[in-house]
């Protein structure tokens, strides 16, 4: 399940990840964690959103608004039922994680390949390059079960097509990748600890602050082509980015037409989405071809317009800010419960202080308990952006789109049927888990949002 694979990333990279996830709209979480705006037509049945069961539709001829998220029967049922499983499998990949890394620290096997790495070389700094990408890919390897569960589920509930071989591809890539990362990051951190034993938390901090932006910058030349493949966008659809520019001119952002890419996403997922990634020269539109099969135009420019939000309302540099203030309360929070732990069970451990290799299993295990603990706040700060970007959409195509409520409504149940959004999120998980508003509460709100007609200003696109 692509959610649940991003927030599964190996944790001290996904600490540095996070970030780019909150400021850049990236990365992911778990497979229904997210409430995004998922894809779908109309259907047979109208779920309230206060209550668990289906409503039968009134037998009265239809409606041609988009006043409620509807499903049809089975698609209801297989909403619920992907969605269960998915919150299911998160909390269960979350305590598995926390308890192999407690045993890995309680049966001595972090303090053994430590070991190994020192009866391999004397240098501190080869040893780090055997003992960190041992850790790491053991981690990873102990997870891939629960990975391929996940893989497995969203190809039963028909959310992604890629073939088993193209997802193991893209599972070795991410592994390397994160590995490549876990190495540098690593290293840098027990540098910095053995210069400054007690300051080491606040250094490593600023020097994790760049890595952060070069990664952000970086990834739509050089990361993103590892996984999708993208081509310009005015080859095939000259029209669309001429839409696509009356929005751009509308929201005063400048990307040329060069800049705008469709990602054949159709190629691993069903999944609908438009996004605009990198800043300065990396700065580009991104179209997946699912969305341009599944929606019109106008509901594609809407689905935009809500991405340009998060560039125009400052969502990345929040973002950022935001994601560096848990990072250094993460860090101290580190460096507390690293002393903490180690006066209580070092012996037991066989570690030899915090400067010993054989801590960063610890230190992956407080991370691990950290992120999950966070996870509430992250989400909520998550949310709240998220209806800002959605409250620019609407604006930002208003004049543009005729009817345009409508439109965001109906690109809200497009969204919500193909990605089999649960219907009725139970209040705890919306509160831990989703990262978006419930899909149902987006399309009330796209529907009834209508300022021009009350003679009220709009939020932000005067």
């Amino acid at each position: 399940m692509e959610r649940c694979a991003r927030i599964r990333r190996f944790e001290l990279i996904l600490c540095i990840f996070l970030c780019a996830a909150v400021c850049a709209r990236g990365f992911a979480q778990m497979p229904r964690a997210k409430g995004a705006p998922p894809a779908t037509p109309r259907g047979e049945r109208v779920l309230d959103q206060r209550d668990e069961t289906p409503l039968a539709a009134p037998a009265t001829p239809q409606k041609t608004e988009t006043e409620r998220y509807t499903l049809s029967q089975d698609r209801y049922e297989k909403a619920i039922a992907y969605s269960r499983a998915g919150y299911t499998l998160y909390f269960e990949m979350s305590f598995f994680d926390i308890l192999v890394m407690i045993l890995i620290l309680k049966l001595g096997v972090a303090a053994k390949f430590r070991d190994f790495a020192e009866d391999l070389t004397n240098s501190r700094f080869l040893q780090g390059l055997v003992y960190i990408p041992v850790l790491v890919l053991t981690l990873d390897v102990l997870h891939l079960p629960a990975r391929l569960y996940g893989h497995s589920l969203s190809l039963r509930y028909e959310q992604s097509v890629q073939r088993w071989g193209s997802w193991m591809w893209d599972w070795t890539k991410a592994q390397l990748l994160g590995t490549a990362f876990a190495v540098i990051l690593v290293l840098i951190l027990y540098a910095v600890m053995r210069r400054s034993p007690r300051r080491w938390w606040l250094y490593f901090w600023f020097a994790s602050l760049p890595i952060i932006f070069v990664v952000v910058f970086i990834s739509p030349w050089f990361i993103d082509p590892l996984f999708n493949k993208f081509e310009p966008l005015d080859a095939r659809h000259p029209e669309l980015v001429t839409e696509i520019e009356k929005v751009l001119q509308r929201a005063s952002l400048e990307i040329p037409r060069e800049r705008m890419f469709l990602m054949q996403a159709s190629e691993k997922t069903n999944r609908i989405n438009a996004y605009v990634t990198g800043f300065g020269t990396s700065k580009r539109v991104v179209i997946w071809d699912t969305t341009i099969q599944k929606t019109t135009v106008p509901e594609t420019l809407f689905i935009f317009g809500h991405e340009a939000g998060h560039y125009k309302l400052g969502h990345i540099r929040n973002g950022f800010l935001f994601s560096a203030a848990l990072l250094l309360v993460a860090f101290n929070a580190g460096f507390r419960g690293v002393h903490w732990a180690l006066d209580r069970w070092a012996k037991d451990w066989k570690i030899y202080g915090p400067e010993d290799w054989a801590s960063f299993a610890l230190f992956l295990l407080l991370l691990k308990v950290m992120i999950f603990a966070a996870s509430p706040a992250i989400n909520g700060f998550s949310r709240m952006q998220e209806h800002a970007a959605d409250v620019y959409g609407l604006e930002v195509i208003h004049g543009i789109v005729p009817d345009s409520s409508e439109v965001a409504a109906h690109a809200f149940q497009v969204m919500g049927e193909v990605d089999l959004d649960d219907p009725n999120p139970p209040a705890f998980i919306t509160f831990w888990l989703y990262s978006h508003p419930p899909l149902a509460d987006r399309l009330v709100f796209a529907h009834t949002y209508d300022p021009w007609s009350r003679d009220e200003p709009p939020r932000y696109v005067k």
